[in-house]
């Protein structure tokens, strides 16, 4: 870009239309590693600080979100057309809170085995992805969440996830104080062997 006006509009350009947030590094495979993208993006922040919407940080990555003084107003009643199951719900905060874990430690915590297809939705929600294998025999995959799960909702990073009292207001401390115990016992990797039947796994509707 010939200068830094330009470089600042594709910017704003490039996040304003991304479908999810943008990193640095993605941002200057387009506008160039000459640029300051921290600076650029400090830039925006600042002008955009006090309108309708504002350039936020979440996870590793930018995006414009609705200034949060002005949520409540563009809040809309509408019909739920995807709705996770319990099981999902759970699934989806063991994962947030032991990453990276595997099923059988998912399993192992939750006390049940997982249903068909509760890991595929939440991978179709763009909430969670595999990452990598654990080094143990069957080498099973790792389980972590998603630069979209912390945008979806409004996290930094993963410190911001919420406490115990949040928790027990949400439902989920039925899950078990192994979530969220700090230096908890790591889930014995045979005890699925232990677990019930299958749960039924409400499908996403």
């Amino acid at each position: 870009m010939s200068s830094e006006c330009e470089r600042l509009r594709l910017v704003e350009a490039l996040l304003f239309a991304a479908a999810e947030p943008m990193s640095e590094e993605a941002l200057a495979q387009v506008v160039g590693d000459e640029a300051d993208i921290g600076g650029l993006l400090g830039t925006l922040a600042a002008h955009y600080a006090e309108r309708g919407v504002n350039l936020v940080r979440r996870g590793a990555g930018w995006m414009f979100a609705t200034a949060p003084d002005l949520g409540k107003l563009l809040r809309q009643e509408r019909q739920v057309v995807r709705t996770l199951s319990r099981a999902a719900v759970e699934t989806l905060a063991v994962i947030a809170y032991h990453q990276p874990v595997t099923r059988a430690e998912i399993e192992a915590i939750r006390g049940v085995a997982l249903g068909r297809g509760t890991l595929d939705r939440l991978v179709e929600a763009g909430w969670v992805r595999p990452k990598g294998r654990r080094e143990v025999p069957g080498r099973p995959l790792n389980w972590v969440t998603t630069s979209h799960f912390l945008a979806h909702f409004g996290l930094d990073d993963l410190t911001e996830l919420p406490g115990v009292e949040e928790l027990r207001a949400a439902g989920l401390l039925e899950i078990g104080p192994v979530v969220l115990g700090d230096g908890a016992a790591a889930p014995d990797p045979e005890a699925d062997a232990a677990l019930p039947e299958t749960e039924s796994d409400d499908h996403l509707q």
